[in-house]
């Protein structure tokens, strides 16, 4: 955001601030939640280069399309174990799982201020 447009809403009585801010979340618990995106977003990504639908990912997996329609949007409710064994059912590789962990170590969350 631009530090003018940051002025401007925080005269106006806006807070500005992160998500990690918004909703409390500790430094590691933001870090979580970006491992668990970044592996979703490779997750679609791979199946994509795969030619393959959710459902046709679902049969590989012995699981449903509804469920890896919430892996792709990195639900709560999916376990980061499942979204690895999904991306090595998917052909990602090794080195491609473990660059997605490195992205988020690269991004840092944003640390909450005082």
């Amino acid at each position: 955001m631009r530090k003018e447009k940051r002025q401007r809403l925080e005269a106006a009585g806006w807070k500005v601030g992160t998500a990690q801010d918004f909703l409390g979340l500790t430094d590691e618990e933001a870090t979580l939640v970006a491992v668990r995106a970044e592996l979703a977003r490779v997750l679609k990504e791979a199946r994509v280069e795969r030619h393959w639908t959710q459902a046709q990912l679902a049969s590989a997996l012995g699981s449903s399309q509804s469920r890896v329609a919430k892996m792709e949007a990195a639900d709560k409710s999916v376990s980061i174990d499942l979204l690895v064994r999904s991306l090595i059912v998917s052909g990602a590789s090794g080195t491609k799982i473990g660059e997605a962990f490195a992205t988020v170590g690269r991004k840092r969350p944003a640390r909450k201020s005082a």
